[in-house]
């Protein structure tokens, strides 16, 4: 079993709450534009840390973690990316890999909008953790935190801070 901390979009700003909210996890996922790597450094020396760069990534940070990446937690198969959609409407390279490597567990961030969405046609779990940092059109600062545990994704949280 394992507790994670998902968070995107953190625009070089990680809000202090953060840091209580995922105090209990054991593994923190990002989904992109970090801004700088100061605050993957800040993270990583907090709690292990899987991520994949979005478009405000520069070479830094692209040099340390790739555009996409496939894993297994547990026996969940996690798909992550920055700019990936959502069910319906998702990116034309996020939906060949979806197609491809059948995830369990697709994740993204980029839009800057929380969405938890269940897909039907492709028999997974879509979540996007919105932003966590302060720039951008979101009014809230967002986070969520799950357990998975073998095949199952349970007590999915979400955190909202005032911007």
């Amino acid at each position: 079993m394992k507790q994670i901390g998902l968070l995107s979009d953190t625009h070089n700003f990680l809000h202090p709450k953060l840091f209580k909210f995922f105090k209990n996890c054991d593994e923190i996922w990002h989904a992109g534009d970090f801004g700088n790597t100061n605050i993957a450094d800040e993270l990583s020396n907090f709690k292990p840390v899987r991520a994949v760069y979005g478009n405000i990534d520069g070479n830094d940070i692209r040099i340390v973690y790739p555009r996409e990446q496939i894993f297994f937690c547990e026996n969940i198969k996690v798909f992550m990316t920055h700019i990936g959609g959502y069910p319906g409407k998702y990116d034309k390279k996020a939906k060949e890999i979806i197609i491809k490597e059948k995830p369990a567990l697709f994740i993204c961030g980029h839009s800057h909008i929380l969405k938890v969405m269940h897909d039907k046609k492709y028999n997974l779990l879509h979540i996007n953790p919105g932003a966590a940092g302060k720039f951008g059109l979101h009014n809230v600062i967002t986070a969520v935190r799950f357990t998975i545990d073998g095949t199952n994704i349970t007590d999915l949280e979400v955190l909202e801070l005032k911007k």
